[in-house]
């Protein structure tokens, strides 16, 4: 596998909510020579929790899939799905099984903390972020009212992907990246915040060191996985940084992310702040910051409106005015937490591809609404699009964000974005290169070029007077 090679052998994982997945990559040329996946469990009913000892077998199983080149790798990095809340004990143990970013019990207790902190405003301009039940601060405020005896047993507190650099280093570390979606990393000061701390009851040495970009966790000393004892292991990150890593970001870069959620971010040298909380002000792994908002009802949503009607996904049909706002799932970007799917302008001649076409055109114009929050002042009109996650695939997610954009799109080719983020950051640790400067050499970002065409504005402005008419029907 050596001979193979350019450079140095790196490993980048992605421990997601579904699944971990580890990529082998040369650090040169960024050929992934080796990859392996493993699955995770959640559990179901209206807690979303996994047990953070299963994250780590999977991390066993993902590496042995990648054989012998594993082996040789000289530095490992973890991204992992933000927000979750990991409780130890004082040897180390899950106190109980991790609460997940998507488990929105904790919504009173959201509420609670923006009104008592001084409203979105000032969560906003001091934190970055305003503590929307996703968040990790709201989690253990959750956690201390209604499992005061867990919270009390928690002698440490981790987010998913500081667990899992833990427990290869044991070195209690996280990155600046990660941490910025606490709700207790003010991004005003890059420090964790000792006044919201104080508030939650949560002690400042329950939590990791913020590592600097760049700074190495520790080196690999765990006995039970293949990786190379001694090997570097970086800070790692929150997924969604290393995502921006993944492709090379460079400063005013667009990002559309179709999933199961949707997402679009940027990598920006100005500190977000979003009294709306539309925008969650993250900071990027590398020293500058990754404005970003997200959409609850993205793939599956529109996927369902096909099967409703008895159409393939692809089977849309541009024309007529009829609206949807396919909120099946409420909705996080507009706020709506109690919002349904809404139809309007239905006709005798509306046909079921037209009302797939709505379904498309509802889920886009969500996410580029919140594209242009993200942007603000780097909202340069002619910079391609990125278009990445599972629709980007599809012809009618591409077309529809290429109508109601005008921009121009490009559909990287690369997969497995985050991963090779992760490995992307263990080169640049390793090499003393930027990590976003490692992708962009890899080329990760080349792909299919789609140029502008001219913005639908009829069907844009349909949708926003159908939002603001219908919001009575859509806060019920």
């Amino acid at each position: 596998m050596g001979a193979q090679a350019a450079g140095p052998l790196v490993v980048g994982v992605d421990s997601s909510t579904q699944s971990t997945k580890a990529l082998v990559v040369d650090a040169e040329t960024g050929a992934v020579l080796a990859r392996g996946q493993a699955p995770h469990t959640v559990s179901g009913g209206a807690g979303k929790e996994s047990d953070p000892g299963q994250w780590w077998r999977a991390l066993g199983e993902a590496l042995a899939q990648c054989g012998d080149a594993v082996r040789q790798a000289s530095a490992v990095s973890v991204a992992g799905q933000q927000h979750g809340l990991v409780t130890l004990d004082a040897a180390g143990t899950p106190v109980r099984p991790a609460i997940l970013w998507n488990d929105v019990r904790p919504a009173a207790q959201s509420a609670r903390l923006i009104a008592e902190r001084g409203g979105a405003r000032a969560w906003a301009e001091r934190i970055g972020l305003v503590p929307g039940p996703a968040f990790t601060v709201a989690k253990w405020a959750w956690l201390r009212a209604h499992e005061p005896a867990a919270a009390a047993a928690t002698a440490a507190v981790r987010l998913p992907h500081d667990y899992l650099t833990e427990r290869l280093t044991g070195q209690a570390v996280t990155d600046r990246g990660d941490a910025s979606g606490t709700g207790w990393w003010a991004a005003s000061t890059e420090s964790y915040d000792a006044e919201v701390l104080d508030h939650i009851g949560l002690d400042p040495a329950m939590l990791p060191r913020v590592a600097l970009p760049g700074e190495a966790a520790g080196t690999v000393h765990a006995d039970e996985l293949p990786l190379p004892k001694g090997a570097l292991v970086a800070a790692g990150t929150g997924d969604n940084m290393a995502a921006a890593l993944g492709l090379g970001l460079r400063p005013g870069q667009p990002v559309l992310s179709l999933g199961t959620s949707g997402t679009v971010y940027a990598v920006s040298t100005r500190r977000p702040a979003d009294p709306t909380g539309t925008v969650a002000g993250f900071a990027d792994a590398r020293g500058d910051w990754l404005p970003l908002a997200c959409t609850l009802n993205c793939t599956l949503a529109v996927d369902r409106v096909a099967a409703l009607l008895g159409r393939d996904r692809e089977a849309v049909e541009v024309g007529g005015e009829v609206v949807m706002l396919p909120f099946l799932d409420g909705e996080r970007t507009p706020y709506l937490p109690g919002a349904s799917g809404l139809v309007h302008g239905l006709r005798h001649d509306t046909t079921p591809g037209q009302l797939l076409q709505a379904a498309y055109d509802g889920a886009v114009f969500a996410l580029l609404e919140a594209l242009g929050r993200v942007l603000g002042e780097d909202a340069a009109p002619d910079v391609p699009l990125l278009l990445i996650g599972g629709g980007a695939k599809g012809r009618a997610w591409c077309e529809t964000v290429r109508r109601l954009s005008g921009r121009p799109v490009v559909v990287p080719e690369a997969q497995e974005l985050v991963a090779l983020g992760a490995a992307a950051q263990a080169a640049g640790l390793l090499l003393g290169e930027d990590p976003a400067a490692v992708t962009r050499r890899w080329g990760t970002a080349h792909g299919a070029q789609h140029p502008a065409r001219p913005r639908d504005t009829a069907a844009w402005e349909r949708l926003a007077a159908t939002l603001a008419d219908g919001a009575a029907l859509l806060r019920r």
